[in-house]
């Protein structure tokens, strides 16, 4: 975790009346590279709770004066998010229970085994920012990641994702890319029973096949060459959420069997491990490739399609929906003139007419990063015909032939990706963002179609 491009170190309240037992722990905790602050009692270490603002307490059961269950009990009275792990030289099924039951991570038993700690406390402040990472993002898709559109398609799609969320059912969502599926299957996770917990997203094919495993199920320290610690796969981190499987239709033979057994036994198993872990994931997919198709062509399984489709969502292109254009072109611009120093844009009627014209072969995220190029490019505060076709700049369409599709879809893609490179310096990684991809998967396209930093 960083702060100002810093490494922020992790504070951890210890709470214990007994100093050899405080002495032992801040010494592995010190040694795993955290801060530690203790307190010998709970009313103590509300004092501390206030001033050093800890990313955890370790909370002894046995205290003078208050108990550990009494403090854990007002810590999350007051709601303060912080996980608590309890310990106990005296422990009893009754007081574990109890203590998990008032919101405990874990329940250790003294004489603390030093890797056992060391694991529950990573797995504990892993967990911590989950949370923050998905409260955050909940805050960050009410402003800018929200579905914008009126028409009758966007009213049927609404309808479909107000069916299946409040369902347990998985859901399949097909569509073009660039059609905004990960807003949909965000929203069938937002306005679902597991809202709170974590929406962890895998695109299947961004991540290359010899790893695509060890990232769904995680792996053991030697599982394989570079494994040089435990690591939890996907599956584990969305445990009580959403895991959702972008591209599905990329994934390989093998995991594809993989992951058919787990969704039937509910469990997974770490690469080089040897015990099952049980999961409460549910699983949304999407793809932009017909299933079927691979289904005939042998490249998709049939069992695994019908286990992940039990809801279908479709979602419409661009070009069936032309009644949201100006109001997704003035969203996106709002956005965007937000971020810019030189203020406010607005779209001229005649551009609002030429965008509906348009046939948006890239769909939403098309006119995203148009309207991202006009704000960079366009000096004045209108928008109008001219600033439209001097940022759209289109290459002549080939001549018609066999090929004709592909090398237009390759030749708009190649100029898309060197304009975004340009508006940021050729910074990949911005220009990543601008079209909405990942670096890894445009360096790859960077490669196929030889695009060079210049000199």
């Amino acid at each position: 975790m960083t702060r100002n491009g810093e490494e922020e170190v992790r504070t951890i309240l210890v709470v214990d009346d007994e100093a050899g037992i405080r002495a032992s722990l801040r010494g592995v905790l010190s040694d795993d590279g955290y801060r530690v602050v203790e307190a010998e009692t709970a009313e103590a270490a509300l004092g501390l709770l206030e001033e050093e603002n800890p990313d955890l307490v370790l909370l002894d059961v046995l205290l003078p004066g208050m108990d550990g269950i009494a403090l854990l009990k007002t810590l999350r009275s007051r709601e303060s998010g912080v996980p608590v792990i309890m310990m106990s030289g005296h422990a009893t099924i009754d007081t574990a229970v109890k203590a998990t039951k008032l919101g405990a991570y874990d329940f250790l038993e003294k004489p603390l085994e030093p890797g056992r700690l060391s694991l529950s406390v990573e797995n504990a402040l892993e967990a911590r920012s989950l949370r923050q990472e998905n409260v955050a993002l909940r805050a960050r898709l009410k402003s800018a990641a929200v579905m914008v559109g009126d028409s009758e398609p966007m009213r049927v799609l609404y309808r479909q994702i107000a069916k299946a969320a409040p369902s347990s059912g998985r859901v399949l969502i097909f569509g073009e890319s660039g059609t905004g599926k990960e807003l949909v299957a965000r929203a069938v996770h937002e306005n679902s029973t597991r809202s709170d917990g974590p929406f962890i997203k895998v695109n299947c094919a961004a991540i290359p096949r010899d790893l695509i495993e060890s990232e769904l199920f995680g792996h053991e320290k030697g599982a394989f060459t570079g494994a040089l610690e435990r690591r939890r796969g996907r599956f584990e981190l969305a445990d009580g959420g959403t895991l959702f499987l972008d591209e599905v239709g990329d994934m390989s033979a093998e995991t594809q069997a993989k992951l058919l057994r787990v969704l039937e036994e509910g469990e997974i198993e770490r690469l080089g491990g040897g015990h099952p872990i049980p999961v409460n994931v549910r699983v949304i997919s999407a793809t932009n490739k017909d299933l079927r198709k691979e289904i005939d062509g042998g490249t998709f399984r049939e069992d695994l399609f019908y286990r992940l489709s039990v809801i279908p969502i479709s979602v419409p292109p661009l070009r069936d929906r032309p009644d949201d254009i100006p109001s997704l072109a003035r969203h996106f611009l709002e956005i965007f003139s937000d971020e810019d120093e030189h203020g406010a844009r607005t779209l001229t009627p005649e551009s609002l007419t030429e965008l509906r014209r348009a046939s948006w072969p890239g769909n939403v995220r098309q006119l995203r990063n148009l309207i991202e190029r006009l704000v960079i490019m366009t000096e004045g505060t209108e928008i109008g015909v001219s600033e439209l076709a001097q940022a759209s700049e289109e290459r002549p369409v080939p001549a018609a032939g066999p090929e004709s599709l592909r090398a237009a879809v390759e030749t708009y893609e190649k100029d898309l990706i060197v304009r975004s490179l340009e508006s940021k310096a050729w910074n990949v990684t911005e220009a990543a963002k601008v079209l909405n991809t990942d670096r890894a998967n445009l360096h790859r396209k960077m490669r196929r179609y030889g695009i060079e930093k210049p000199e």
